[in-house]
Order: C-alpha cells, then structure tokens, then sequence
C-alpha cells in the first residue's frame, strides 16, 4: 500500500483522538465545577432551572428553589455553578454595580459638545426640521377612484374568454 491510500485513514484516526481529548478534558472540568459546590451557591441545572445549593452529598445535591420548595437532584444534573452576582442578576434582577467609583456614561451626546448647562437648556426648546414638509388638509391627493371605476369596466367587457372556464 502506497502512503496516499493509508493518509486518509490517519486522518481520521487523528481527528478521533483530538475530539475524544477535548471532550475528556470538558468533562474533566464539569466534573470540577461541580465538586466545588458548596451550601449558598447558586446553580442552574440542565433543565434551566436556577436553585441555591442548600446540601452537597457524594452523588446528589440538595436544591432550594423557593420558599418551602427543596428538591434532590444527581450531581450530574447541574449545568452551571454561578457566581453571585450572576445569579442574582439572573434571578432577582439585582444589578451589581461594579465601578461604582467611575465617571456616569449620560444617555446622549449632549455634554459631550456644550460646555455649560444654560445652553444644554436652551438647545432642548428648539425643534428640529428634518426637511419634511406638511401637506395641506385641503388638497386633494391622488384620487385613485376613477383609475378604480375604469379596471370595474374593463372587467364586465370581457367576454369571459378562458379566464372564466
């Protein structure tokens, strides 16, 4: 056997072996995220369903889910361990500021180009023409029912030929 006939062959082979590495190492780090577990933290399961761990046994993890609402659930069943405020932010809506300390971003671009407040005030009265002009109410548009009355006419005309059959 020439090696042209044998590389397609190794190639395969090869791409084998690098899919089964990577997806050993993905269940090798799953399976770390989830021995890390502890009591307090928030998790999403397979399912999508966000709980905080109250319990960690060897093979099962005790889930809070609500007020009065616990469920059992296989290590195997958690999809995520989040931080806290991820799932607070998931949860609760709890935004956590993290730059507390920076400069407020405005809305617009307005304090960007004016210097002082009194023409930031003063820009806000003025209305901005967009190059639009507003029709007369009493004009007349485009009046479409005589072109409307000429096609009804042209219709009964037909002598039915063979769109009628």
């Amino acid at each position: 056997m020439s090696l042209v006939t044998l590389l397609p062959f190794i190639v395969l082979i090869g791409a084998m072996f690098l899919m089964t590495r990577s997806a050993k190492k993905k269940q090798q780090q799953a399976a770390n995220m989830r021995n890390e577990m502890q009591p307090g933290t928030g998790v999403r399961t397979i399912g999508g369903m966000y709980a905080t761990v109250k319990e960690v046994n060897d093979d099962t993890v005790l889930l809070d889910a609500g007020p009065g609402v616990e469920l059992l659930f296989a290590k195997n069943s958690i999809g995520a361990v989040l931080t806290d405020d991820e799932y607070n932010r998931i949860v609760h809506g709890i935004e956590h500021d993290l730059k507390s300390d920076a400069d407020v971003v405005p809305d617009d671009a307005s304090s960007l180009t004016e210097t002082d407040a009194s023409a930031a005030d003063a820009s806000d009265d003025k209305s901005v023409d967009l190059g639009k002009k507003a029709e007369p109410a009493d004009e007349p548009t485009v009046d479409a029912a005589p072109a409307e009355a000429k096609a009804d006419e042209q219709a009964k005309k037909s002598d039915g030929g063979s769109e009628a059959k």
